[in-house]
Order: structure tokens, then sequence, then C-alpha cells
């Protein structure tokens, strides 16, 4: 099942983080991010700042749905977001997942 298709579980305290090798798997399934130290991350240029919030409310609608939140930094016509998931200091497969959701929210 590919990962837009799956569902965020709760992570509990304790669990380790996923291994670099196994984070670079999961990005063959969302190019677009960037492996960054415990997060991956990804930039998206959109018209302008309204479009900008539309993208942003889209993603919270997504994110509130998953339970799992990324953190977003939004410029006049950028949105930079980066996920990881802080209960365990590292990714999960959860970053991956609502990266795909994200990913597919932007395809169309």
């Amino acid at each position: 099942m590919q990962l837009a298709e799956q569902r965020c579980e709760p992570c509990r305290e304790g669990t380790p983080p996923l291994r670099r090798e196994e984070a670079e798997q999961f990005l063959k399934e969302t190019p677009q991010w960037t492996l960054k130290n415990n997060a991956i991350e990804r930039e998206f240029r959109l018209k302008d700042f309204r479009e900008a919030i539309d993208f942003i409310n889209r993603v919270a609608d997504v994110a509130e749905k998953e339970d799992h939140h990324p953190d977003i930094c939004v410029y006049y016509n950028k949105v930079r977001m980066e996920l990881s998931t802080h209960k365990i200091g590292g990714l999960s497969r959860n970053d991956f997942i609502l990266a795909a959701k994200v990913d597919k929210l932007v395809q169309g």
C-alpha cells in the first residue's frame, strides 16, 4: 500500500526513530522532500500569499485527521514545511505518510 493511502499511528515514547537507511527508502515515495538531520523538509512555491494560506489550511485539515502536525513557515508565496516525530526525537513512518498526503494536495 502506498504511503498516501496509509494512516498515521500514535508513536510511543521510547520507540526508536527510523535509521537513515529506512528514511532513505521512504524518500523514494516522497522524492520532493529532503532529509535534514532528524526531519524531512520541502518548500512549496505558490502564486501569492492568499494561495499560500489556502494551501496551509488544506494541509491543516489533513494533519488534524492524521493527528500528526508539521512545522510550517509561510512567506509571501512560499511555504516551507518540516516533518519530524518530536515524541521520539526523529523520523517515523508517520512523517512520510503525511508528506505523501501533502504531495497529493499539490498534485491536485
